[in-house]
């Protein structure tokens, strides 16, 4: 199995950036009710700032995580604002604006950066390789899978511990309850949009060295998310994590395990996990 070690980091690296942004999508569907296919944009935001504003040190890191987060909590909390009128519609309407709104967004980012895949340029110190069991492992990876791994305790403690949580949680199940305690319902969304987009643009200048930026950025991000949303339940936490590590290994060891079919392998794993559960055969997740 040594051979495989590597890949099998990388899958865990992929598949916990994939819950970061997944996560984002859950909590946009499952409580403001929104099919939010702008999120892959959100991330592509964040990925663009790290491009724009890393360095190779230190001092960036910080600066293009602040630019990143508040740039795509405020194009959350904006969306949130164009959705007022199709809240209570159906999804496809929402599906047709969000859609709308992510080819407009991925527009402005090719114009503001040009139609090239940007280099994303990591900390120096991070910017080199370590030895893993005899085999050499790009150090910001590791790092990166120890915050990420962080990132998904804090939010699952924050669904789970939290009034905030119980607040998001409630809403889902009955928003009347939520107004009749004094929180306004409408409120939650737009707090949860908001949150949503920062998770997307968080993972994105996180993520850019390993999802970097481009213009088929948001569509691919977006394109995994739904997978990972659709196998691990749409308003399920702990399901949306299992199912990004899934998805993560099923990516990365596919290549090393079975190049010529690892296009199909994906697609061919979602269809077999749909398939048990319509049948009764895996059960659903909770939001927790």
């Amino acid at each position: 199995m040594e051979p495989y070690l590597i890949p099998a980091l990388d899958g865990v690296a992929y598949g916990l950036l994939l819950f970061v942004v997944a996560a984002g999508l859950v909590l946009s569907f499952g409580v403001a009710g929104i099919l939010n296919l702008a999120h892959g944009t959100l991330y592509a935001i964040g990925a663009y700032m790290a491009a724009w504003l890393a360095d190779g040190g230190w001092a960036a890191v910080p600066l293009a995580l602040v630019a990143g987060v508040v740039a795509s909590t405020a194009a959350g909390t904006a969306l949130a604002g164009l959705l007022t009128p199709v809240k209570r519609g159906d999804h496809l309407t929402q599906a047709l604006l969000t859609f709308g709104l992510a080819l407009a967004g991925g527009s402005l980012l090719v114009s503001a950066f040009g139609p090239e895949d940007l280099p994303v340029r990591v900390p120096v110190a991070l910017d080199r390789p370590i030895d893993l069991a005899g085999h050499p492992y790009a150090a910001y990876r590791l790092v990166f899978i120890v915050v990420a791994a962080a990132i998904a305790v804090g939010l699952y403690l924050t669904v789970t511990r939290t009034r905030a949580g119980m607040l998001v949680r409630a809403a889902v199940d009955d928003p009347q309850m939520v107004a009749c305690l004094g929180v306004d319902p409408t409120r939650v969304r737009v707090g949860v949009l908001a949150v949503s987009g920062a998770l997307a643009g968080l993972a994105g200048v996180l993520g850019a060295p390993i999802i970097g930026p481009g213009p088929s950025t948001a569509a691919t991000v977006l394109l995994l998310s739904l997978v990972v949303v659709v196998l691990g339940g749409l308003n399920s936490v702990g399901g949306t994590l299992l199912a990004a590590l899934a998805v993560g290994e099923i990516q990365t060891l596919g290549v090393a395990l079975l190049p010529t079919a690892a296009p199909f392998l994906l697609y061919a794993a979602m269809a077999l996990i749909l398939a048990a559960r319509a049948r009764g055969l895996l059960r659903r997740w909770s939001m927790a």
